[in-house]
């Protein structure tokens, strides 16, 4: 008998824990970075209270609503978390609780951004596509850009002037591309400079990029024929303060006077003291610089101003360097697809249809 009924109460148990674990069940979010559990739960009632227990197992209470399931987003990777459902019984004038335990796990792949590798991918394999066909002979259109007009106007001012020209590479080391594009312009601009016998004055701020702005225009001079024309000392370092490189420059723009100033890469702060000095100067300027915050002082001081990216596209209009080219049109295709998207999604919007919307809101 004693047996009979340990039997049937062995049987009760495992029943009870199958009903509940069919009523309320916590598991874990499939492909993701493990930092979500999905809460679901079956039971007939109008409002129940979802709990969630810290570290020091006191409930906290997480939702309260008629809805049938609930994303928990608040948890770490392999972290056990308990759970409690209470479903209020009017009837019996109490409650009944559910507990569920679940432990998140980070995978090695994320499903919810597949939108974004697909779109990298596409990307990727068009400037690809567009870098071997630049090296290919293949020559792509780059519309001209209206500020390079003013290279040309610059270098004939300073001749007819019989002064130099000034050229700020940005306050940016050579590990900022904002850099590496000020100096691919300052080689196009250094052999003009060269052809017309016009001084080249370059002031650096850190040491990286005045060893390369030194290559960069004695090859220049060197591409001009014009070998012995270089003067090293004219490319030189001032300091790796901020203002007090600013100070420098203001400094050199007063005393040496320079016709035109050009000043691309990366700025900060000291755009508009810059731009300002050199305007009052009255030298013919150009900027141009990708940070945004900045580029409405050089509108409103310089003559010619490279948005954005069109600093970049400067860039690669000039050398016709085949990755600068590849690039620049790859990225353009990427513009364009994103475009697509973007109608696309307001069209299936409109239609009713939510799964193109739903396959990029998985990458939030």
């Amino acid at each position: 008998m004693k047996k009979l009924l340990l039997v049937v109460g062995l049987f009760l148990c495992v029943y009870v824990q199958l009903s509940a674990s069919s009523l309320f069940w916590v598991e874990d979010v499939p492909w993701d970075e493990g930092k979500a559990l999905s809460l679901e739960w079956n039971v007939p009632a109008e409002t129940v209270y979802l709990q969630k227990a810290d570290s020091l197992g006191a409930w906290d209470l997480i939702y309260a609503g008629a809805e049938k399931k609930y994303k928990d987003s608040e948890v770490n990777p392999q972290q056990l978390y308990t759970y409690r459902l209470i479903v209020p019984r009017p009837e019996i004038g109490d409650s009944i609780s559910f507990i569920a335990t679940a432990k998140p796990i980070e995978q090695w792949f994320y499903l919810h951004k597949l939108s974004f590798l697909l779109i990298l991918l596409a990307v990727s394999f068009a400037i690809i596509y567009y870098v071997n066909g630049a090296r290919n002979g293949k020559d792509y259109f780059i519309r001209r850009i209206t500020a390079l007009d003013s290279v040309d106007e610059a270098i004939g001012r300073a001749t007819e002037k019989g002064k130099p020209i000034l050229f700020v590479p940005g306050i940016g080391d050579l590990d900022d591309i904002q850099t590496i594009a000020s100096l691919t312009i300052m080689s196009h601009l250094a052999q003009k400079a060269a052809e017309y016998d016009t001084e080249l004055i370059v002031p650096c701020r850190f040491s990286m990029v005045l060893s390369a702005s030194r290559e960069v225009v004695k090859e220049a001079y060197l591409k001009a024929g014009k070998p012995d024309a270089y003067k090293e000392e004219r490319i030189f370092y001032l300091t790796d303060d901020q203002f007090g490189y600013v100070a420098g420059i203001d400094g050199i723009m007063l005393r040496e006077q320079p016709a035109a100033n050009f000043f691309l890469g990366s700025f900060y702060a000291e755009s508009l003291i810059l731009a300002e000095t050199g305007f009052s100067t009255g030298a013919i300027q150009t900027s141009g610089t990708a940070q945004a915050s900045q580029l409405p002082f050089f509108i409103v001081s310089c003559d010619h101003t490279l948005i954005g990216e069109e600093l970049f596209a400067a860039s690669a209009y000039l050398s016709r360097d085949p990755q600068q080219l590849g690039s620049l049109k790859g990225h353009d295709f990427g513009k364009v697809l994103v475009i697509l998207f973007i109608i696309m999604g307001v069209v299936t919007e409109m239609a009713g249809w939510h799964w193109f919307k739903a396959f990029f809101e998985g990458a939030q």
